[in-house]
């Protein structure tokens, strides 16, 4: 099965072409601010690297986060149209997810983040298996010592994976279990793999069924009854 895979949750966008899994094309950029301008020239050089036409892809994966929401509103908006018009389903696809599995190599218990800002990070536990990975507790938007107090009531061997370079030095100290490590973001080749994964039992998703998993009130918000209150909207 060949899927198209675009990844834009964190400041790492990346576009990914596969079949059964295997990379054929892949293009990446960092920019916290560049999601919406990379996306299409990213696609279509993609499909000429891997001599593909856009009706072959048979299925489109998307991170629908969590992360920040510019990035993700940009990824979906994208996979969403993309797959509209071609006529095929959406695979939908945790960042956080996405990194436990690249980090998935040894015995130890990993703990995914994804920068928030705010002073806060999304977080998740997961359980190293053979081939893969299994959540092993929920999601949870954390400030930063709450997430500090998470680890040291752990008493797993454990593994930090995420952009926890946006957590303040002070956090790691005497944790003594725990290691931090690679990958910093998600990365479309790895959603590849659960997506080819997600494929063949059939899991798909109808695109205006897809939702962001925000896990939190946007920055920016506009009080529509206040606006509606002083006469300045209908």
């Amino acid at each position: 099965m060949k899927i198209l895979a675009i990844e834009t949750a964190t400041p790492a966008s990346s576009v990914a072409l596969g079949d059964g899994g295997s990379l054929a094309a892949m293009a990446v950029r960092v920019d916290r601010r560049g999601h919406v301008g990379f996306l299409m020239p990213a696609i279509e050089f993609c499909f000429e690297q891997a001599g593909w036409e856009r009706e072959e892809i048979d299925a489109v994966a998307v991170d629908v986060g969590p992360g920040p929401f510019t990035g993700i509103r940009a990824g979906i908006a994208t996979a969403q149209a993309f797959a509209a018009g071609v006529g095929v389903p959406l695979i939908a696809v945790s960042s956080l997810m996405v990194q436990a599995l690249r980090a998935a190599t040894g015995h130890r218990r990993i703990w995914s983040v994804v920068d928030m800002r705010r002073k806060q990070v999304a977080a998740a536990p997961f359980r190293p298996l053979p081939g893969g990975v299994a959540p092993d507790g929920m999601a949870e938007v954390l400030g930063f010592e709450e997430f500090r107090a998470v680890l040291d009531t752990d008493e797993s061997d454990m593994l930090v994976v995420g952009d926890w370079q946006a957590l303040p030095e002070a956090t790691w100290g005497g944790l003594h279990r725990v290691r931090r490590g690679r990958p910093r973001f998600p990365a479309a080749d790895v959603m590849l793999e659960i997506a080819a994964i997600r494929a063949a039992h059939g899991d798909f998703v109808a695109g205006e069924d897809v939702r962001p998993a925000y896990m939190r009130e946007p920055d920016v918000q506009i009080n529509w009854k206040m606006f509606r209150s002083e006469g300045l909207w209908p």
